[in-house]
């Protein structure tokens, strides 16, 4: 009679499914050695220094942008009665001026030094309503500032946590309770006239967290809500600069899931054995791979659209062509990115390693989520050259910019020639078992 439990059987099957597994390197690589790579990449990255760095759009004395919320005309802008520019003289007096480099202007950095919480530093640069317009749509910047009337205004999307934060501290910053050095350091000074912490509320307000207020009673200072301009202008809102990302991130994500590992799985389950011995070309295969694909991305990016049109009112402000044509050149780059990394592999947790090493950093980096103007400026250009980068700054330029063919014509001819490159050379290596 046989019995129900045999522990050898067992263990003899255990141990051989466990030599299989170790006798792969490349399941050893990318399911134990690749994660730790991963997450000591993104723990150096993000958890390095609690140090923030935030860029301020200054509008230029006079730029005419529309009406204030008082009713007067914008074009006054900047007009101090007495004849002097606040902002212009924190500026002057206050900051440490980064002179022009290259296609960068003049710019202005002061930092507001905190133990707990980490340094803050402000970068302002001067610009008008138009370029600060671009910038707060790219996500390059949260907040735009101007003076009306020797009051400081805010532009900023008050539904955008970091916009508010950079309120919070601009305001303190251009309060009546503290001074700045000419070094480009803050220094709060409280009711002693002692130098204080960020940290120690005092920076406008005293220690019990009160307005600060004049002889007469009168708050002074410009931590208030009349302040804050917020924007009206379409495709600043941070849901109108996430859809275009989200359609980018859906469109790689489909190509290298849908595509590449599918592929392997058909070569792991030996069907793409069976298609040899028909008269198929390989590239009419993988062409008609690529279509079906398309055509389910047209169908995933509009319904997504379509939820963001009726639920956020989202629109696309740019041409329609531009955006056919983008989209097309987006799906050709990395349906080419697929079959290159599935061309030989046979193994599914491979694939696995191979799409993650393709999509995760791009996912992080691209600006899907964020802008990626957050990360250091030396990694900015590389950033920019990333297929996804690519692709989402050309569906966002069309949606909230009203880009056309000139504005998305040099992404487009780079991403089909990295589709066209990287599908030759993955037909090329390309093998049916």
């Amino acid at each position: 009679m046989s019995k129900l439990f045999r522990k050898e059987q067992l263990r003899e099957l255990t141990l051989a499914y466990a030599k299989e597994i170790t006798r792969e390197k490349g399941v050893l690589f990318w399911g134990i050695v690749f994660p730790i790579l991963m997450s000591l990449g993104l723990g150096i990255a993000f958890t390095k220094k609690a140090d923030v760095v935030r860029k301020i759009a200054v509008i230029a004395d006079g730029e005419s942008h529309g009406e204030s919320n008082d009713g007067s005309d914008a074009g006054s802008r900047g007009a101090n009665p007495e004849g002097s520019s606040r902002i212009e003289t924190f500026l002057q007096s206050r900051t440490k001026r980064i002179e022009p480099n290259g296609n960068e202007p003049a710019r202005y950095e002061i930092t507001i030094p905190s133990e707990k919480l980490g340094n803050t530093t402000f970068i302002f640069e001067k610009t008008t309503w138009q370029q600060a317009t671009v910038h707060l749509k790219r996500g390059n910047v949260a907040v735009a500032i101007d003076e009306h009337d020797g009051r400081i205004e805010y532009h900023l999307d008050p539904r955008n946590p970091d916009a508010q934060l950079s309120y919070l501290k601009l305001s303190r910053l251009f309060g009546d309770g503290g001074a700045a050095t000419a070094a480009g350091e803050w220094t709060a000074r409280g009711s002693s006239g002692e130098p204080v912490s960020e940290s120690s509320g005092e920076l406008v307000s005293g220690a019990s967290g009160e307005a600060a207020s004049d002889s007469d009673g009168e708050p002074v200072g410009d931590a208030s809500d009349e302040n804050i301009v917020p924007l009206t202008v379409s495709g600043t809102r941070y849901i109108d600069f996430l859809i275009p990302g989200l359609m980018a991130m859906g469109i790689m994500m489909s190509n290298l899931w849908g595509m590449s590992y599918g592929l392997v799985e058909k070569r792991t389950k030996k069907l793409l054995r069976r298609m040899v011995a028909t008269p198929m070309k390989k590239s009419h295969f993988l062409v008609a791979l690529m279509t079906v694909r398309l055509g389910m991305n047209f169908v995933e990016a509009g319904l997504l659209f379509l939820f963001a049109f009726f639920a956020f009112g989202t629109t696309i402000q740019g041409s329609l062509p531009a955006l056919f044509l983008v989209f097309i050149a987006g799906n050709v780059a990395f349906a080419g990115i697929a079959i290159l990394s599935s061309a030989r592999t046979a193994n599914t947790e491979v694939a696995n390693g191979l799409v993650n090493l393709v999509s995760l950093p791009m996912m992080v980096l691209s600006g899907v989520f964020f802008s990626y103007h957050n990360f250091p400026e030396w990694s900015i250009p590389f950033i920019q050259k990333l297929p996804l980068t690519l692709l989402a700054d050309g569906i966002r330029s069309i949606f909230i910019e009203g880009a056309g063919y000139a504005e998305i014509s040099v992404a487009v001819l780079i991403l089909m020639a990295v589709g066209v490159v990287s599908f030759i050379a993955g037909l090329r290596a390309f093998r049916w078992y």
